[in-house]
């Protein structure tokens, strides 16, 4: 049964990071892949403060997101006035450059990771209640991404979105739409962070590498970039194939780039076969 509640608790926290990426990428139309980037920074500040300074599970949770939100001005502020293929750059070197930070410091753990967080709760009574807040915590990320998106705010995000030329020219501020945007969709990550921290109570550089990027991306791609459901649909079919692929009973470095090869095939074959993904371009808007 821990195997099962696991893996809900994954579902949990891979959707939140798909919705709240689908709502950069694909509600914004903002172009930047450091996503993993606002999860870790919510998984470590969650994880440091219950180690140094013995914070409540749910406060340090809490502040993670808030950490992660904070931060992604950081990002956000020099960039988005470029856009397009720049904040995509600048999104990889912010990656690159702060995951080097962390490996490099001792109060994070280096590069070795960041072990003895305290744990909570104990048995299976800690399984099913990690299981259950994950999942609640995803459902609440999606409705209210989907109340956002359904709102007139929202559609002022989707014009911004469209033409954003002809956005400005009405004299609305696309600036202030995207830095909204990325602070949202960065402070859930924190949060999904902050939970996947005292649950798995380790935490290394190597979990938030590129390729935990190609991974979210792959969830919004296949699952329908820019609908509200189809995250959701990405993220739970991407945590499923890879646990059918150990029944191949592969080789340790046979599985990592082999699920690698997978996630890339797939958004390549979503971008030219079905680019509107699983969730058809009628049901958008559910």
């Amino acid at each position: 049964m821990q195997y099962v509640y696991s893996l809900l608790v994954l579902i949990g926290i891979y959707v939140t990071l798909s919705a709240s990426f689908n709502l950069i990428i694909g509600n914004g139309g903002l172009i930047s892949i450091a996503h993993p980037i606002f999860f870790a920074l919510g998984a470590y500040t969650a994880a440091l403060l219950g180690i140094h300074f013995n914070v409540p599970v749910l406060v340090s949770i809490v502040a993670g997101m808030l950490v992660a939100l904070g931060s992604s001005f950081a990002l956000s502020l020099p960039s988005l006035r470029i856009s397009g293929d720049y904040l995509l750059i600048i999104s990889i070197g912010f990656q690159l450059g702060f995951l080097q930070v962390i490996k490099n410091i001792d109060f994070t753990g280096g590069a070795g990771g960041l072990g003895n967080i305290p744990s909570v709760l104990s048995g299976e009574t800690r399984d099913i209640v990690f299981a259950s807040g994950s999942l609640l915590m995803a459902l609440g990320v999606v409705l209210l991404i989907r109340w956002i998106v359904r709102s007139p705010y929202g559609r002022a995000i989707t014009a911004m979105r469209d033409d954003e030329l002809a956005f400005v020219t009405l004299g609305r501020n696309a600036m202030k739409i995207k830095l909204v945007i990325f602070a949202l969709g960065s402070g859930f990550a924190g949060l999904a962070g902050g939970v996947y921290a005292y649950y798995f109570l380790y935490l290394s550089p190597d979990q938030f590498e590129i390729l935990q990027s190609a991974t979210i991306l792959t969830m919004v791609v296949v699952g329908g970039m820019g609908s509200t459901l189809g995250p959701v649909v990405g993220g739970v079919l991407l945590l499923a194939l890879p646990q059918a692929i150990t029944f191949l009973q592969l080789p340790p470095n046979v599985m990592g780039p082999l699920q690698g090869v997978i996630y890339t095939l797939l958004v390549l074959i979503f971008l030219f076969v079905r680019p509107q993904g699983l969730i058809s371009a009628a049901r958008r808007q559910t």
